[in-house]
């Protein structure tokens, strides 16, 4: 799994991209914390459900049906995220998303069960660039510093270069009506 500061990375940058008349700053947080939720999983290994199981790491948590379960809390909160319903389910549900399809390019772990619960199967991307994140406290270590190294390269940087042109296209658009 890439690191949840990573996950986070995703909806923050496309948040500032589409900028704040479309993503308003509870639902630009909302999202970052979004894209996060489904790592809450690790407690599983607490309760003594395998990393395996379907209610273990990048298990179901890590599915679209999960996605679409947030999204649709999204759209009940939608008034406390100054959005309109659909927009807070879409967008709150995308940002779950972005976390399991990130989790399978990474070169470890038993991969996602993106669709869960028509199957059990464990899915990685045919390209596996990322580093896989060590769980817990081994994230700083030196192994750590490897992983953020490789986020950065394959998550961060392609990230922030493909929604600087939109961010720059919405602002031009938008100057365009005013």
């Amino acid at each position: 799994m890439p690191t949840v500061i990573s996950h986070a990375v995703v909806p923050l940058a496309l948040g500032w991209a589409l900028g704040p008349r479309r993503i308003d700053r509870r639902l630009l947080v909302a999202g970052a914390l979004a894209a996060m939720l489904p790592d809450a999983d690790v407690v599983a290994f607490k309760l003594g459900i395998a990393y395996a199981d379907d209610f273990g790491h990048r298990g179901a948590s890590h599915s679209f049906v999960f996605a679409a379960a947030v999204g649709a809390l999204a759209a009940l909160a939608s008034r406390w995220l100054r959005t309109p319903p659909l927009w807070a389910a879409l967008w709150l549900a995308a940002c779950v998303a972005s976390h399991p399809v990130l989790d399978a390019f990474t070169d470890g772990g038993l991969g996602v069960a993106l669709w869960w619960p028509w199957s059990d199967a464990r899915i990685f991307a045919p390209w596996r660039p990322i580093e896989v994140s060590p769980i817990g406290a081994g994230f700083f270590s030196l192994r750590g510093l490897h992983v953020l190294w490789s986020e950065i390269q394959w998550v961060w940087l392609p990230t922030l270069l493909s929604a600087a042109p939109l961010a720059w296209l919405a602002r031009r658009r938008a100057g365009a009506r005013a």
